[in-house]
Protein backbone atom coordinates (compact mmCIF):
# COMPACT_ATOMS: atom_id res chain seq x y z
CA UNK A 1 0.00 0.00 0.00
CA UNK A 2 1.33 3.35 -0.13
CA UNK A 3 1.84 6.36 2.61
CA UNK A 4 -1.37 7.44 4.03
CA UNK A 5 -4.14 9.71 1.88
CA UNK A 6 -2.68 12.90 4.13
CA UNK A 7 1.22 12.02 3.92
CA UNK A 8 2.94 15.99 3.27
CA UNK A 9 4.99 15.58 0.26
CA UNK A 10 7.49 18.14 0.38
CA UNK A 11 10.70 19.98 -0.26
CA UNK A 12 13.06 22.15 1.53
CA UNK A 13 15.20 25.42 1.77
CA UNK A 14 17.09 27.44 3.98
CA UNK A 15 17.33 31.39 3.83
CA UNK A 16 21.15 31.63 3.92
CA UNK A 17 21.31 28.82 0.83
CA UNK A 18 19.27 30.25 -1.26
CA UNK A 19 18.11 34.20 -0.96
CA UNK A 20 21.19 35.93 -1.54
CA UNK A 21 19.82 39.71 -1.12
CA UNK A 22 22.27 39.98 1.46
CA UNK A 23 22.67 44.03 1.83
CA UNK A 24 18.86 43.98 -0.44
CA UNK A 25 15.92 45.84 1.30
CA UNK A 26 17.65 46.56 4.88
CA UNK A 27 18.72 43.12 5.48
CA UNK A 28 21.16 43.00 8.30
CA UNK A 29 24.21 40.82 8.48
CA UNK A 30 24.77 37.31 10.10
CA UNK A 31 27.31 35.37 11.86
CA UNK A 32 27.16 33.79 7.67
CA UNK A 33 28.21 36.55 6.40
CA UNK A 34 30.59 37.55 8.59
CA UNK A 35 32.07 33.63 8.67
CA UNK A 36 32.32 33.33 4.67
CA UNK A 37 34.10 36.16 4.33
CA UNK A 38 36.68 35.60 6.57
CA UNK A 39 39.41 33.94 4.23
CA UNK A 40 40.04 30.12 4.93
CA UNK A 41 36.36 29.63 6.11
CA UNK A 42 34.71 27.95 3.10
CA UNK A 43 36.07 26.37 -0.22
CA UNK A 44 37.10 29.04 -2.52
CA UNK A 45 36.18 31.27 -0.52
CA UNK A 46 32.69 31.33 -1.19
CA UNK A 47 29.68 33.14 0.16
CA UNK A 48 26.32 33.42 0.47
CA UNK A 49 25.72 37.32 -0.72
CA UNK A 50 24.23 36.11 -4.47
CA UNK A 51 23.28 32.18 -3.41
CA UNK A 52 21.04 30.75 -5.90
CA UNK A 53 19.05 34.65 -5.93
CA UNK A 54 15.75 33.70 -4.73
CA UNK A 55 15.07 37.15 -2.97
CA UNK A 56 14.94 38.29 -6.62
CA UNK A 57 13.55 35.18 -8.47
CA UNK A 58 11.29 33.91 -5.98
CA UNK A 59 8.33 34.20 -8.92
CA UNK A 60 10.25 31.00 -10.91
CA UNK A 61 11.12 29.14 -7.64
CA UNK A 62 7.46 29.23 -7.01
CA UNK A 63 6.74 28.07 -10.10
CA UNK A 64 9.21 25.35 -10.27
CA UNK A 65 7.61 24.11 -7.07
CA UNK A 66 3.88 23.77 -8.42
CA UNK A 67 5.55 21.82 -11.38
CA UNK A 68 6.79 19.38 -8.99
CA UNK A 69 3.22 19.20 -7.64
CA UNK A 70 4.61 19.38 -3.73
CA UNK A 71 2.12 19.21 -0.61
CA UNK A 72 4.07 21.57 1.17
CA UNK A 73 7.45 24.05 1.11
CA UNK A 74 9.61 23.92 4.32
CA UNK A 75 11.77 27.26 3.87
CA UNK A 76 13.21 29.11 6.80
CA UNK A 77 13.19 32.70 7.44
CA UNK A 78 15.97 34.96 7.85
CA UNK A 79 16.17 36.82 11.14
CA UNK A 80 18.12 39.80 10.41
CA UNK A 81 15.54 40.24 7.22
CA UNK A 82 12.99 40.36 10.17
CA UNK A 83 14.91 42.67 12.53
CA UNK A 84 18.25 43.52 11.53
CA UNK A 85 19.81 44.05 14.58
CA UNK A 86 18.26 40.77 15.80
CA UNK A 87 16.10 42.74 18.31
CA UNK A 88 14.55 46.32 18.24
CA UNK A 89 13.37 48.03 14.88
CA UNK A 90 11.35 45.30 12.30
CA UNK A 91 11.62 45.90 8.78
CA UNK A 92 9.07 45.71 6.67
CA UNK A 93 10.05 45.24 3.34
CA UNK A 94 11.69 42.20 4.93
CA UNK A 95 7.58 41.08 6.30
CA UNK A 96 6.60 41.91 2.84
CA UNK A 97 9.26 39.38 0.63
CA UNK A 98 7.66 36.20 3.05
CA UNK A 99 4.39 37.88 3.42
CA UNK A 100 4.33 37.06 -0.76
CA UNK A 101 5.97 33.55 -0.54
CA UNK A 102 3.27 32.28 1.98
CA UNK A 103 0.61 34.53 -0.14
CA UNK A 104 1.78 32.72 -3.14
CA UNK A 105 2.70 29.36 -1.44
CA UNK A 106 -1.41 29.39 -0.10
CA UNK A 107 -2.67 30.59 -3.54
CA UNK A 108 -0.88 27.45 -5.29
CA UNK A 109 -2.52 25.05 -2.44
CA UNK A 110 1.11 24.54 -0.95
CA UNK A 111 1.23 24.40 3.16
CA UNK A 112 4.30 26.56 4.37
CA UNK A 113 6.09 24.65 6.83
CA UNK A 114 8.12 27.79 8.60
CA UNK A 115 11.72 26.96 10.15
CA UNK A 116 12.27 30.10 12.07
CA UNK A 117 15.94 29.67 12.72
CA UNK A 118 18.43 27.91 10.14
CA UNK A 119 21.68 28.76 11.62
CA UNK A 120 21.31 32.53 10.09
CA UNK A 121 22.13 34.56 13.95
CA UNK A 122 22.46 38.01 13.83
CA UNK A 123 25.75 39.01 13.98
CA UNK A 124 24.99 42.20 16.41
CA UNK A 125 23.34 39.82 18.79
CA UNK A 126 26.87 37.38 18.18
CA UNK A 127 28.51 40.60 19.12
CA UNK A 128 26.67 40.50 22.70
CA UNK A 129 27.47 37.12 23.24
CA UNK A 130 25.37 35.12 20.94
CA UNK A 131 23.92 31.74 22.96
CA UNK A 132 26.37 32.31 25.21
CA UNK A 133 24.39 35.17 26.79
CA UNK A 134 21.51 34.49 29.19
CA UNK A 135 19.03 37.22 27.64
CA UNK A 136 19.56 35.43 24.37
CA UNK A 137 16.55 33.00 24.88
CA UNK A 138 14.77 36.65 25.25
CA UNK A 139 16.31 38.13 22.37
CA UNK A 140 14.90 34.78 20.67
CA UNK A 141 11.49 35.17 21.77
CA UNK A 142 10.85 38.36 20.70
CA UNK A 143 12.22 37.57 17.14
CA UNK A 144 9.02 35.04 17.46
CA UNK A 145 6.86 36.96 18.77
CA UNK A 146 7.02 39.69 15.41
CA UNK A 147 7.03 36.54 13.14
CA UNK A 148 3.88 35.12 14.34
CA UNK A 149 1.78 38.36 15.06
CA UNK A 150 2.36 38.89 11.22
CA UNK A 151 2.14 35.31 9.78
CA UNK A 152 -0.10 33.39 12.02
CA UNK A 153 -3.51 34.59 10.30
CA UNK A 154 -1.53 32.24 7.40
CA UNK A 155 1.21 29.80 8.71
CA UNK A 156 -0.10 26.76 11.02
CA UNK A 157 3.41 24.81 10.81
CA UNK A 158 6.24 26.10 12.51
CA UNK A 159 9.32 25.00 13.11
CA UNK A 160 11.39 26.73 16.09
CA UNK A 161 14.71 25.64 15.24
CA UNK A 162 17.01 23.38 12.55
CA UNK A 163 19.69 20.65 13.81
CA UNK A 164 20.99 22.64 16.92
CA UNK A 165 23.50 19.64 16.77
CA UNK A 166 25.36 21.35 13.70
CA UNK A 167 25.26 25.41 14.90
CA UNK A 168 25.89 24.74 18.54
CA UNK A 169 28.37 21.77 17.84
CA UNK A 170 30.51 22.77 14.28
CA UNK A 171 29.58 26.43 14.92
CA UNK A 172 30.88 26.67 19.18
CA UNK A 173 32.84 23.38 19.14
CA UNK A 174 34.94 22.38 16.19
CA UNK A 175 34.91 26.02 14.63
CA UNK A 176 34.29 24.67 11.00
CA UNK A 177 30.87 26.56 11.11
CA UNK A 178 29.75 29.80 11.97
CA UNK A 179 30.56 31.77 14.10
CA UNK A 180 33.63 29.43 13.98
CA UNK A 181 34.33 29.36 17.59
CA UNK A 182 36.27 26.21 19.29
CA UNK A 183 35.08 26.74 23.14
CA UNK A 184 35.49 24.23 26.16
CA UNK A 185 32.92 21.79 26.94
CA UNK A 186 31.42 23.91 29.73
CA UNK A 187 30.74 26.57 27.51
CA UNK A 188 29.74 24.76 24.72
CA UNK A 189 27.00 23.19 26.83
CA UNK A 190 26.16 26.83 28.03
CA UNK A 191 25.31 27.71 24.80
CA UNK A 192 23.28 24.69 24.56
CA UNK A 193 21.40 24.95 27.45
CA UNK A 194 20.28 28.54 26.63
CA UNK A 195 19.67 27.70 22.91
CA UNK A 196 16.94 24.97 24.32
CA UNK A 197 15.33 27.46 26.79
CA UNK A 198 14.64 29.77 23.47
CA UNK A 199 13.30 26.71 22.04
CA UNK A 200 10.99 26.27 24.78
CA UNK A 201 9.95 30.19 25.07
CA UNK A 202 9.30 30.28 21.46
CA UNK A 203 6.81 27.34 21.89
CA UNK A 204 5.24 29.23 24.78
CA UNK A 205 5.07 32.24 22.20
CA UNK A 206 3.30 30.66 19.30
CA UNK A 207 0.86 28.72 21.82
CA UNK A 208 0.03 32.04 23.21
CA UNK A 209 -0.61 34.49 19.99
CA UNK A 210 -0.87 32.49 17.37
CA UNK A 211 -4.21 33.40 15.24
CA UNK A 212 -5.13 29.91 13.50
CA UNK A 213 -4.44 26.84 15.26
CA UNK A 214 -0.52 25.71 15.40
CA UNK A 215 1.52 22.86 14.87
CA UNK A 216 4.82 22.88 15.99
CA UNK A 217 7.94 21.04 15.95
CA UNK A 218 12.09 21.18 16.18
CA UNK A 219 14.27 19.21 13.85
CA UNK A 220 16.74 17.15 14.94
CA UNK A 221 20.04 15.81 13.33
CA UNK A 222 22.80 13.22 14.37
CA UNK A 223 24.50 9.75 14.00
CA UNK A 224 21.85 7.24 12.41
CA UNK A 225 22.93 3.48 14.28
CA UNK A 226 21.52 0.58 12.68
CA UNK A 227 21.79 -2.80 13.96
CA UNK A 228 24.03 -4.87 12.33
CA UNK A 229 21.93 -8.34 12.63
CA UNK A 230 18.17 -8.28 13.57
CA UNK A 231 19.24 -10.37 16.64
CA UNK A 232 17.68 -8.40 19.27
CA UNK A 233 21.43 -7.59 21.02
CA UNK A 234 22.36 -5.89 18.44
CA UNK A 235 18.97 -3.70 18.31
CA UNK A 236 19.41 -2.60 22.28
CA UNK A 237 22.95 -1.77 21.05
CA UNK A 238 21.51 0.25 18.62
CA UNK A 239 19.06 2.25 20.89
CA UNK A 240 22.12 2.53 23.06
CA UNK A 241 24.51 4.45 20.25
CA UNK A 242 21.21 6.60 19.40
CA UNK A 243 20.18 7.56 22.68
CA UNK A 244 22.56 6.75 25.56
CA UNK A 245 26.09 7.65 23.47
CA UNK A 246 28.90 7.46 25.09
CA UNK A 247 31.64 10.33 25.76
CA UNK A 248 34.41 10.85 23.33
CA UNK A 249 36.80 13.56 22.97
CA UNK A 250 34.55 15.99 21.10
CA UNK A 251 30.60 16.20 22.02
CA UNK A 252 29.22 14.67 18.97
CA UNK A 253 25.48 16.00 19.71
CA UNK A 254 22.96 13.79 18.92
CA UNK A 255 19.15 12.78 18.66
CA UNK A 256 18.91 12.23 22.30
CA UNK A 257 20.66 15.06 23.82
CA UNK A 258 18.51 17.83 21.98
CA UNK A 259 15.31 15.62 22.19
CA UNK A 260 15.82 13.92 25.44
CA UNK A 261 15.27 17.13 27.54
CA UNK A 262 12.59 19.06 25.11
CA UNK A 263 10.19 16.33 25.35
CA UNK A 264 10.79 13.78 28.17
CA UNK A 265 12.33 16.90 30.47
CA UNK A 266 15.82 15.22 31.65
CA UNK A 267 18.92 15.88 30.33
CA UNK A 268 21.20 12.93 29.33
CA UNK A 269 23.83 11.82 31.73
CA UNK A 270 27.01 12.66 30.21
CA UNK A 271 25.80 16.31 29.56
CA UNK A 272 24.64 17.09 33.32
CA UNK A 273 28.10 18.02 34.69
CA UNK A 274 28.51 20.70 32.53
CA UNK A 275 25.39 22.55 32.93
CA UNK A 276 25.42 26.07 34.33
CA UNK A 277 24.11 25.75 37.90
CA UNK A 278 20.17 25.94 38.55
CA UNK A 279 19.71 24.82 35.25
CA UNK A 280 16.82 22.50 36.67
CA UNK A 281 14.55 25.60 37.21
CA UNK A 282 14.52 26.09 33.48
CA UNK A 283 13.76 22.63 32.56
CA UNK A 284 9.65 23.27 32.48
CA UNK A 285 10.21 26.15 30.02
CA UNK A 286 12.37 23.80 27.46
CA UNK A 287 9.83 20.88 27.90
CA UNK A 288 6.78 22.21 26.12
CA UNK A 289 4.29 20.06 24.60
CA UNK A 290 5.30 19.38 20.62
CA UNK A 291 3.00 18.09 17.95
CA UNK A 292 5.64 16.17 15.73
CA UNK A 293 9.38 16.00 15.76
CA UNK A 294 11.65 16.15 12.04
CA UNK A 295 14.38 14.32 11.46
CA UNK A 296 17.02 15.58 8.80
CA UNK A 297 18.36 12.02 7.82
CA UNK A 298 21.07 10.91 4.79
CA UNK A 299 23.20 8.19 6.37
CA UNK A 300 23.81 5.45 8.79
CA UNK A 301 26.36 3.12 10.59
CA UNK A 302 26.10 -0.25 11.74
CA UNK A 303 26.50 -1.21 15.56
CA UNK A 304 26.75 -4.34 16.98
CA UNK A 305 26.16 -5.33 20.77
CA UNK A 306 29.32 -5.80 22.74
CA UNK A 307 29.28 -7.04 26.18
CA UNK A 308 32.11 -4.32 27.41
CA UNK A 309 31.66 -1.20 25.90
CA UNK A 310 27.59 -2.11 25.03
CA UNK A 311 27.99 -1.13 21.80
CA UNK A 312 30.75 -1.56 18.78
CA UNK A 313 30.34 0.64 15.75
CA UNK A 314 31.41 -1.69 12.67
CA UNK A 315 33.64 -1.27 10.69
CA UNK A 316 32.44 -0.07 7.24
CA UNK A 317 33.38 -2.27 4.08
CA UNK A 318 36.00 -1.02 1.13
CA UNK A 319 34.64 0.91 -1.19
CA UNK A 320 31.13 1.23 0.54
CA UNK A 321 29.09 3.82 -1.99
CA UNK A 322 29.00 7.36 -0.82
CA UNK A 323 27.38 10.85 -2.28
CA UNK A 324 29.91 13.64 -3.11
CA UNK A 325 29.63 14.81 0.49
CA UNK A 326 31.28 11.25 1.11
CA UNK A 327 28.39 10.46 3.62
CA UNK A 328 28.06 6.70 3.21
CA UNK A 329 25.04 5.46 1.55
CA UNK A 330 22.77 4.02 3.66
CA UNK A 331 18.96 3.47 3.07
CA UNK A 332 17.98 1.53 6.45
CA UNK A 333 18.47 4.97 8.31
CA UNK A 334 15.14 5.83 7.07
CA UNK A 335 13.57 3.06 8.61
CA UNK A 336 15.40 2.78 12.11
CA UNK A 337 15.75 6.08 12.67
CA UNK A 338 12.39 6.95 12.58
CA UNK A 339 11.48 4.18 14.33
CA UNK A 340 13.26 4.25 17.05
CA UNK A 341 12.35 8.25 17.54
CA UNK A 342 8.57 7.30 17.61
CA UNK A 343 8.69 4.65 19.68
CA UNK A 344 10.86 6.57 22.42
CA UNK A 345 9.04 9.70 22.18
CA UNK A 346 5.88 8.79 20.90
CA UNK A 347 5.51 11.84 18.50
CA UNK A 348 4.15 11.71 14.39
CA UNK A 349 7.61 12.26 12.58
CA UNK A 350 8.61 13.90 9.84
CA UNK A 351 11.69 13.47 7.36
CA UNK A 352 12.28 17.09 7.25
CA UNK A 353 15.32 16.64 4.91
CA UNK A 354 16.95 13.89 2.78
CA UNK A 355 18.86 13.77 -0.33
CA UNK A 356 22.01 13.52 -1.66
CA UNK A 357 24.79 15.47 -3.11
CA UNK A 358 25.86 14.41 -6.71
CA UNK A 359 27.96 15.57 -9.40
CA UNK A 360 25.53 17.19 -11.89
CA UNK A 361 25.80 18.93 -14.69
CA UNK A 362 23.47 20.15 -17.66
CA UNK A 363 24.36 17.87 -20.49
CA UNK A 364 24.78 18.10 -24.24
CA UNK A 365 21.05 17.42 -25.09
CA UNK A 366 20.11 20.55 -22.26
CA UNK A 367 18.98 18.32 -19.76
CA UNK A 368 20.33 17.01 -16.19
CA UNK A 369 20.55 13.40 -15.94
CA UNK A 370 21.03 12.09 -12.35
CA UNK A 371 19.90 8.61 -12.34
CA UNK A 372 22.36 8.14 -9.18
CA UNK A 373 19.96 10.91 -7.12
CA UNK A 374 16.62 8.65 -8.63
CA UNK A 375 18.27 5.34 -7.19
CA UNK A 376 18.86 7.22 -3.68
CA UNK A 377 15.32 8.74 -3.37
CA UNK A 378 13.71 4.72 -4.14
CA UNK A 379 16.01 3.16 -1.78
CA UNK A 380 15.20 5.47 1.34
CA UNK A 381 11.80 6.08 0.53
CA UNK A 382 11.28 2.16 -0.14
CA UNK A 383 12.94 1.75 3.51
CA UNK A 384 10.21 4.46 5.05
CA UNK A 385 7.19 2.67 3.25
CA UNK A 386 8.51 -0.60 4.57
CA UNK A 387 8.10 1.30 8.04
CA UNK A 388 4.70 2.57 7.39
CA UNK A 389 3.82 -0.85 6.52
CA UNK A 390 4.87 -2.39 9.95
CA UNK A 391 2.39 -0.19 11.71
CA UNK A 392 3.75 3.15 11.68
CA UNK A 393 1.44 4.83 9.41
CA UNK A 394 -0.16 7.18 11.22
CA UNK A 395 3.15 8.16 12.88
CA UNK A 396 4.84 9.17 9.72
CA UNK A 397 3.51 12.84 8.49
CA UNK A 398 5.83 13.55 5.87
CA UNK A 399 8.70 13.89 3.81
CA UNK A 400 10.93 16.94 2.74
CA UNK A 401 13.34 15.92 -0.12
CA UNK A 402 16.41 18.00 0.41
CA UNK A 403 16.87 20.36 -1.42
CA UNK A 404 14.54 21.90 -3.93
CA UNK A 405 17.89 23.85 -5.71
CA UNK A 406 21.27 23.56 -5.67
CA UNK A 407 22.52 25.67 -3.24
CA UNK A 408 25.31 27.22 -0.78
CA UNK A 409 26.12 24.28 1.47
CA UNK A 410 27.53 26.48 3.66
CA UNK A 411 31.53 25.89 4.45
CA UNK A 412 31.57 23.81 1.10
CA UNK A 413 30.24 26.33 -0.74
CA UNK A 414 28.53 25.63 -4.16
CA UNK A 415 31.02 22.34 -4.99
CA UNK A 416 28.26 19.94 -3.37
CA UNK A 417 24.74 20.17 -5.50
CA UNK A 418 21.76 18.52 -3.59
CA UNK A 419 18.83 20.14 -5.32
CA UNK A 420 16.29 18.59 -7.62
CA UNK A 421 17.17 21.89 -9.72
CA UNK A 422 20.51 22.09 -11.31
CA UNK A 423 21.15 26.35 -10.60
CA UNK A 424 24.24 27.68 -12.79
CA UNK A 425 25.43 30.21 -10.29
CA UNK A 426 26.68 31.97 -12.81
CA UNK A 427 23.64 32.70 -15.03
CA UNK A 428 21.86 31.78 -12.19
CA UNK A 429 19.48 29.53 -14.79
CA UNK A 430 17.27 26.69 -13.23
CA UNK A 431 16.96 23.38 -15.36
CA UNK A 432 14.95 21.05 -13.59
CA UNK A 433 16.92 17.45 -13.15
CA UNK A 434 15.43 14.03 -13.82
CA UNK A 435 15.07 13.24 -10.19
CA UNK A 436 12.67 16.39 -10.48
CA UNK A 437 10.49 14.86 -12.89
CA UNK A 438 10.65 11.25 -11.05
CA UNK A 439 9.90 12.98 -7.84
CA UNK A 440 6.86 14.65 -9.38
CA UNK A 441 5.24 11.63 -10.11
CA UNK A 442 6.12 9.55 -6.59
CA UNK A 443 4.68 12.52 -5.26
CA UNK A 444 1.69 11.72 -7.44
CA UNK A 445 1.10 7.83 -6.85
CA UNK A 446 1.30 9.09 -2.76
CA UNK A 447 4.23 6.59 -3.24
CA UNK A 448 2.44 3.85 -4.86
CA UNK A 449 5.16 3.99 -7.38
CA UNK A 450 7.64 2.48 -4.62
CA UNK A 451 5.53 -0.51 -5.13
CA UNK A 452 5.55 -1.07 -8.60
CA UNK A 453 9.27 -0.60 -8.50
CA UNK A 454 9.91 -3.53 -5.99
Amino acid sequence: MPFKENFVWGTATAAYQIEGGASQDGRGPTVWDDFSHTTGKTRFGDHGDQACDSYNRLDEDLEILKTLGVKAYRFSICWTRILPEGTGKVNPLGLKYYDRLIDRLLASKIIPFVTIFHWDYPLELYYQGGWLNAKSPQWFAEYVRVLVDHFSDRVQYWITQNEPQCYIGLGHELGRHAPGLQLPRKQVIRAWHHNLIAHGLSVEVIRENAKLKPYIGIVSCGGSPIPLTDRREDREAALKAMFNQKDGERLNLSHGDLLDPVVLGKYPDRLVPFLPAGYEKEMAIITQPLDYIGLNLYSGFHVKYDEKEGYLREAEPVGKEETSMEWKVEPKCLYWTPKMVIDRYQLPVYITENGMANNDWVALDGQVHDPQRIDFIKRYLKELLKLADEGYQNKLAGYFYWSLLDNFEWALGYTKRFGLVHVDFTTLKRTMKDSAYYYQKLIASNGELLNAER
